[in-house]
């Protein structure tokens, strides 16, 4: 990424909270003070895809999400995420979600309990913005050393949907963009009730590459394999070493190497891939600062903290 990314994620932040406004190029162009071309060029630089599908997929996705988990008439739904009509929205959806509005309400949430139906459609609307820009690198962050709290807690298994990539660190972020919007779309386009915020972990590393594991946590196992490069995993239970690691991700390694010497200083061993959660998201915050990305090292031996 290049400086440009900032002026980008600032645009994101203020066009997804116009959920029912219109946002397309001339108006995206007026907020951020670029000409039409010049900005439909900076945006698929930094997002991957055009103003046009950006919004489209952003808004078809946090509606499906209403489908799922509100009795609210599909004509509502429409209106509430910025659709013209009732039609434009049902051509729309079936071309992106593969059936109809109404048929995909019936079908229902798999996993749906009620509290897993909230957990859904809040972690929808947060994910959707920028499914494609975790990892993403800011130029020009400030060199300020963040304290690190690390403890260690016993976590339950989960069940997860997640894409395997082999690549070097400097591909990582490429990796999630590929991997994150495709195991989102899968969840969403099966109802699948989606448990939390993305997650990148790390079976295998070496000194040259690393295998990456991208996905998100789903609420029940899937009811079948997905296929197409997608698994369903699950994660199992354990203790791990955790810390929130808060700012850009170009420093994320800053805070790994904070959990393993304190790991070795407790007398504490590895036990497993580590596991990182995007809990804040570049599209809706675009202040690097303020970013939390939470870091989950299993571990052995060692009295468990509360």
């Amino acid at each position: 990424m290049t400086s440009r990314t900032p002026d980008i994620l600032r645009l994101l932040a203020a066009v997804n909270g116009r959920r029912r406004e219109d946002v397309s190029l001339a108006v995206m162009a007026a907020l951020a003070r670029r000409s039409r071309f010049d900005l439909h060029r900076r945006f698929r630089q930094v997002t991957g895809e055009t103003p046009k599908a950006y919004t489209s997929r952003v808004r078809l996705a946090r509606a499906a999400a209403e489908l799922l988990t509100t009795n609210r008439l599909i004509s509502e739904v429409a209106c509430a995420n910025g659709f013209a009509s009732h039609e434009v929205f049902t051509r729309s959806f079936t071309r992106q979600f593969g059936v109809s509005p109404r048929a995909y309400r019936a079908r229902g949430l798999q996993g749906g309990q009620e509290q897993s139906v909230r957990i859904h459609a809040d972690t929808v609307a947060s994910i959707a913005p920028c499914v494609g820009l975790y990892r993403t690198t800011v130029s020009e962050q400030r060199k300020v050393a963040v304290p690190v709290d690390i403890l260690v807690k016993e976590l339950p298994a989960i069940h997860a949907l997640v894409m395997r990539r082999r690549t070097s660190r400097d591909g990582i972020a490429t990796a999630l963009s590929e991997c994150l919007p495709t195991v989102f779309a899968y969840a969403q386009r099966h109802g699948l009730a989606i448990a939390g915020p993305p997650f990148a972990r790390y079976p295998e590393v070496s000194m040259g590459s690393l295998v990456l594991e991208a996905g998100v946590t789903i609420a029940a196992p899937a009811p079948e394999e997905p296929g197409d490069g997608i698994e369903a995993i699950t994660i199992p239970s354990g203790a791990v070493a955790v810390a929130i690691h808060r700012g850009p991700y170009e420093r994320l390694q800053e805070t790994y190497q904070a959990i393993e010497a304190w790991i070795q200083d407790e007398g504490l061993s590895i036990a497993g891939p580590p596991r990182e959660t995007y809990l804040t998201d570049p599209g809706e915050y675009p202040d690097p600062a303020t970013w939390e990305t939470e870091i989950a090292q299993p571990v052995r031996s060692g009295a468990v903290q509360a």
